[in-house]
């Protein structure tokens, strides 16, 4: 088990755990680049590089910026422990000194790790507006419960989550038709086999993926109610480079490989993925 997969399932200090993963991503990128060097006479029957690959392979980044990345990451993603060790072997400032940023961290790990009741409580407690004015949000999070408490229970006594789903969730989905259509999504999950082949629906609500995304989404509504960037500036990055090539590609103007790798592996690799195909482009902002 890698520390990213104990830290998504509760077993690992997340400060640690989140700081070891950004850094083995660097590293990996690192070596990539570094043993893509120059063709020697071992190298020699290699197919030559594309005019685009070999121009980029001769840009060079300032750490500098790379480091900035780094640790706007770790802050706005919430991870104030890993941001104020980073910063200090990086010789950065810290980018907010501010106590809600450690309570973001209590918050998406209460999610990360299926204590969706507790994550509840902890945004009432910090701002009971992020809820009260977002109901899709908090809909998604009541859901998300719903299907950890079927998680829990699966093989057992269902009762737990046919009363929570009758008292919390269906009174709100009562008033919504897309909701409605979650609320029985997950209801179904209570019919079948989890070890079956179950329908791609079904299959993303048991997924941790619906955990990383619930956890981001809240992530960005604490960060907006406090008028703050909701984002880490590497995603609108990604977005950014993904308008781009695609500007250049409509344009046919431009000689491009057929493919340009985002250059990221890892369990990560999918969420930045999906940032790029939304194919947005927002500006960047650094602070």
């Amino acid at each position: 088990m890698s520390n990213w997969q104990a830290f998504q399932q509760g077993h690992l200090d997340p400060d640690f755990a989140f700081r070891e993963h950004i850094f083995a991503q660097f590293r990996q990128a690192a070596q990539r680049q570094s043993q893509a060097g120059p063709m020697n006479s071992s190298t020699a029957t290699t197919a030559p590089k594309h005019a685009f690959e070999a121009r980029l392979g001769d840009t060079k980044t300032p750490k500098n910026d790379i480091n900035a990345l780094i640790l706007d990451y770790l802050t706005m993603e919430g991870y104030p422990g890993a941001a104020a060790n980073f910063s200090k072997e990086a010789n950065l400032a810290p980018q907010q000194e501010d106590p809600s940023i450690k309570t973001r961290q209590e918050i998406q790990h209460a999610i990360h790790s299926g204590d969706i009741e507790t994550a509840i409580t902890a945004l009432n407690a910090l701002d009971p507006d992020i809820l009260d004015k977002n109901p899709e949000l908090h809909f998604s999070l009541l859901r998300l419960q719903l299907v950890e408490l079927i998680r829990q229970c699966y093989g057992g006594d269902i009762g737990p989550a046919l009363d929570f789903a009758t008292q919390q969730v269906a009174p709100r989905a009562s008033m919504n038709e897309q909701f409605r259509i979650d609320l029985e999504r997950a209801m179904s999950l209570l019919f079948f086999d989890h070890d079956s082949k179950l329908s791609p629906e079904l299959k993303a609500l048991l997924s941790s993926d619906l955990r990383r995304k619930t956890a981001t989404k809240v992530n960005e509504a604490v960060l907006v109610r406090q008028d703050q960037r909701r984002e880490a500036a590497i995603r609108a990055l990604v977005r950014m480079r993904a308008w781009a090539e695609s500007s250049a590609r409509s344009s046919k103007k431009k000689d491009l490989p057929s493919d340009i790798n985002i250059g990221l592996t890892g369990e990560n690799a999918v969420e930045f993925q999906e940032l790029a195909e939304t194919n947005g482009h927002e500006p960047m902002i650094m602070t």
